[in-house]
């Protein structure tokens, strides 16, 4: 069964920068798309980044130039390096893996306060 566990969250001032973490029980190299995603309050979960198993990677216009996903397949983790944080970057930031055509599995969420 796969699992994904999402850390890194927490309170930071506006400028500042988070690097949230989404570890895995399973080797996260044969996964061909991972992503990350976030629902802020009152808002529907919306896409923030994807990265494929080729090196692949897309961003939402929002956070271009600040935020960067990554993966390490030794540590089967999945990264989002989170830059020049604003308040509008406040959310649940959820991690998930398409595991096969009708799979997808998710993380439990960790929460980004950007506030002063």
């Amino acid at each position: 069964q796969v699992q994904l566990v999402e850390s890194g969250g927490g309170l930071v001032q506006p400028g500042g920068s988070l690097r949230l973490s989404c570890a895995a029980s399973v080797s996260i190299g044969s996964i061909n798309v991972m992503g990350w995603y976030r629902q802020a309050p009152g808002k529907q979960r919306a896409l923030v980044a994807t990265s494929t198993s080729g090196g692949w990677t897309n961003y939402v216009d929002s956070v271009k130039g600040r935020f960067t996903i990554s993966r390490d397949n030794v540590k089967n983790t999945m990264y989002l390096q989170m830059n020049s944080l604003t308040p509008e970057d406040t959310a649940v930031y959820s991690c998930n893996a398409v595991i096969t055509a009708s799979l997808t599995v998710w993380g439990q969420g960790t929460q980004v306060t950007v506030s002063s």
